[in-house]
């Protein structure tokens, strides 16, 4: 059993921590009422396995609800979520501790791979080591793009999935709910998101600068590739007014444009009529020659009465002719422009993420210190149910010595030493054991336990 695991008696009626009775518990000495779990994250990501592995290992959204049953119906689980995205597949659970190969062979039967296959590429964390890499994960620390802050909307979305299908309980919530915590206070308190590493998304950050408010901007996309996806998407989300999408095959310009609600594709012929309204122009093709020359900006500068023109060549070879940065109101901005740009700003979110670091360590050590505090409390409760019963039991039988006359000093006499027995049998039993066996520590804590120092002390 993992030292660190969570040891939690928790009775299973309706609305008991919000855990269904239909979960999976581990029978502890006979108690149906008690069981033992860890907290478990298994996964695979774009660090241990390739992009066709990770194809083969992913959970496909319409099967999800249909998976997270099928898992929880083992008899080491008894709550789970899955996060499947592009990047990674993470299943969490609360688990038996140690129990994950049955998890490991269920996700392998599950898509039709042998154990060994999955194996290679698997990595699991336990306790307190998993509830850190949930926070990490959710803070953007563990991504492909260090900061990037998508995989927090993904993770609440695996969450809100599982929720849905009745697979989450009182420990994954708050699990779930304070790596969501942590990853507010990394975003709020440090700079991990505030710098762009993406040549997409840096392009649009130069564009925000150099416009400032662009939700009143018209935006020019050449090209319909995976990097300008990014640059549509990212335009998108700061609210740019309108996108037009050009290229070479139009099918595939009207197939990303339907993705937007404020973008229109056009055919990559008709960029000299497309650019005097373009306030931004952002360039990616596979073309072996420059797709937009010098002249044609200079007709379009000549249109718009020389208002400027921000325009990024990401294409490799350029798009752009390079002679167009020498017009006035253009600011041209190459690939290797932006790569510097990107370079310090990844120094500074490798900067920032050793903060963010910090307070993952920090949340991860007060969430299992809630969860120890509620385990205690649980305890302390199930210990006062036990005293009241037998307080109850004794209470019953001095009742009914009191009815059929008896003295009532003898009664009472009776009563606190029969309570007092019954409550000290079974501790003193296993403090006895305890000092047979040396454990010292033991019998020390019963003396902190009971305040006997104390007591001692008022004595003399």
């Amino acid at each position: 059993m993992h030292l660190s695991c969570i040891s939690r008696r928790i009775p299973c009626f309706e609305g008991s921590y919000n855990i269904p009775c239909g979960s999976n518990p581990l029978i502890v000495d006979g108690d149906i009422d008690s069981f033992i779990m860890g907290f478990l994250a298994l996964g695979i990501n774009h660090q241990t396995a390739s992009v066709a592995f990770r194809e083969k290992v992913a959970f496909a959204p319409e099967h999800l609800a249909d998976a997270l049953q099928s898992i929880q119906k083992l008899s080491s689980v008894n709550e789970v979520a899955i996060l499947s995205t592009c990047n990674r597949t993470e299943i969490y659970c609360e688990v038996v501790p140690g129990q994950d190969q049955p998890l490991l062979a269920w996700w392998a039967n599950y898509q039709q791979l042998a154990v060994t296959e999955i194996a290679d590429s698997i990595y699991q964390y336990w306790d307190e080591s998993a509830v850190q890499h949930m926070m990490r994960v959710a803070s953007g620390l563990d991504s492909m793009v260090l900061g990037e802050p998508q995989i927090l909307g993904q993770l609440k979305s695996a969450y809100a999935q599982a929720q849905a299908a009745g697979t989450v309980g009182f420990g994954l919530s708050r699990w779930f709910e304070s790596a969501f915590a942590t990853a507010k206070q990394v975003r709020t308190q440090t700079a991990i998101g505030e710098s762009p590493v993406s040549v997409a998304y840096a392009a649009v950050a130069l564009a925000r600068q150099i416009f400032g408010e662009i939700s009143q901007s018209q935006a020019l996309l050449i090209g319909a590739g995976e990097t300008i996806e990014l640059v549509a998407r990212h335009l998108s989300e700061v609210g740019i007014a309108g996108l037009t999408i050009a290229n070479r095959t139009l099918a595939n310009a009207e197939l990303l444009a339907s993705q937007f609600t404020q973008a229109t594709p056009a055919s990559l012929s008709n960029l000299p009529d497309l650019l005097p309204n373009a306030d931004i122009v952002i360039a990616s093709t596979a073309s072996q020659l420059p797709v937009l020359g010098k002249g044609a900006v200079e007709r379009a500068l000549k249109l718009r009465k020389h208002r400027p023109i921000f325009m990024v060549d990401i294409a490799v070879p350029r798009d752009i002719e390079p002679q167009v940065a020498t017009l006035a109101d253009i600011y041209l901005y190459t690939v290797d422009d932006l790569r510097e740009v990107i370079e310090e700003n990844l120094k500074n979110r490798q900067t920032a993420a050793v903060e963010a670091e910090n307070l993952v360590l920090n949340g991860s050590a007060a969430f299992m210190s809630r969860m120890r505090e509620l385990t205690a409390v649980e305890v302390l409760k199930q210990f006062r149910t036990k005293v009241e019963l037998l307080s109850q039991e004794e209470l019953a039988k001095a009742r009914k010595k009191l009815a059929n006359g008896a003295d009532p000093e003898q009664v009472l006499a009776r009563f606190a030493k029969a309570i007092t027995n019954k409550l000290l049998h079974g501790p003193s039993v296993q403090i006895k054991q305890a000092g047979a066996a040396g454990q010292l520590d033991r019998i020390e804590w019963v003396k902190q336990l009971f305040e006997i120092d104390q007591l001692t002390d008022k004595k003399s």
